[in-house]
């Protein structure tokens, strides 16, 4: 992890005191028992690779895990507020509103890109509960100490230009989009961006990834000022230089979920929890005009079936 904060091998074998050859030896022992390579080598320093990405969220993962047993009696001595994580959207915001009104207690909110870290600090009792998603085909596992249950499943739609050509068709075919730079999500430990590729693939073209963040103003910036393209919530909201438009055929889609500790504070909240999630989603989508044309027009098309 120091490494890839760091950015590069010098300056992390500098923090660390120990020689730049000693730690590349130690890098690649490490690479050659995991089976494959952390970080991309350049003049300029190192950046990770995918798969470095998915052992960095699991190491990290694991050692706020480890954190939460040296402090779990703290925790469960009710000296804690109640913990909510998930992922930033209207959505989350919605649910705060909504427990704060109904529980009058005090809440503390952490945010995380990955649902498998979420789902791994809800096991590990640093999260009381969490809002979750995931993919077809990349379901998240159930976990013995954790309750989920989903609020909704929608397609992931996709942001445009709005001088694009096709900002001005009702929906967008996936294979019109082959020649696009992309601006994608790191991968999340839980199927994404692996599920957006194999669609992509599908359609007939391995997609070019030109753009990897989650900082929502710089893609809302790529899109509307460098004429990049993202796949997206339906609560991604359009504005005057960003189209969003379903994709033909709905070849991707997203569940929403909520998770919470069977034997933490909100245990015996849990249908009252999923209750509030399920109208804070709602919420968030009647505002969005994408999702409630996407919506008439998938009633045409199973009318026409």
């Amino acid at each position: 992890m120091i490494i890839a904060e760091a950015g590069s091998l010098s300056r992390a074998a500098a923090r660390l005191g120990v020689s730049q050859p000693s730690l590349t030896a130690q890098l690649q022992r490490i690479e050659e028992s995991l089976g494959g390579r952390l970080f991309r080598r350049s003049r300029t320093g190192v950046t990770v690779t995918p798969f470095g990405q998915f052992v960095l969220t699991r190491a990290r993962a694991a050692l706020i895990t480890f954190d939460e047993l040296l402090t779990v009696e703290h925790i469960d001595a009710g000296l804690s507020p109640i913990r909510l994580g998930g992922y930033a959207t209207p959505m989350l915001s919605g649910l705060l509103k909504r427990l704060d009104e109904a529980l009058g207690t005090a809440f503390t909110v952490h945010t995380e890109h990955s649902p498998r870290l979420l789902l791994d600090l809800l096991a590990g009792r640093r999260l009381d509960a969490a809002t979750l998603i995931d993919y077809p085909g990349h379901e998240l596992p159930s976990v013995p100490s954790v309750d989920i249950r989903t609020i909704g499943t929608e397609p992931v739609f996709i942001a445009i230009n709005s001088r694009h050509p096709l900002a001005s068709r009702s929906e967008v075919s996936l294979a019109d989009l082959a020649g696009e730079d992309w601006v994608v999500s790191p991968p999340d430990g839980a199927g994404w961006p692996e599920y957006l590729l194999t669609a992509c693939q599908e359609a007939g073209f391995t997609p070019r990834m030109a753009h990897v963040m989650v900082e929502v103003a710089m893609v809302r910036d790529l899109i509307a000022n460098h004429g990049a393209i993202s796949p997206c919530l339906a609560t991604f909201g359009a504005e005057a230089d960003i189209t969003v438009r379903p994709l033909a055929g709905t070849p991707l889609r997203v569940r929403h979920l909520i998770a919470w500790r069977r034997e933490g504070p909100l245990a015996g909240r849990g249908d009252e929890l999923w209750r509030l999630a399920t109208d804070a989603h709602r919420e968030a989508l009647a505002g969005q005009p994408h999702h409630a044309a996407w919506l008439a027009l998938s009633g045409c098309l199973h009318q026409a079936d």
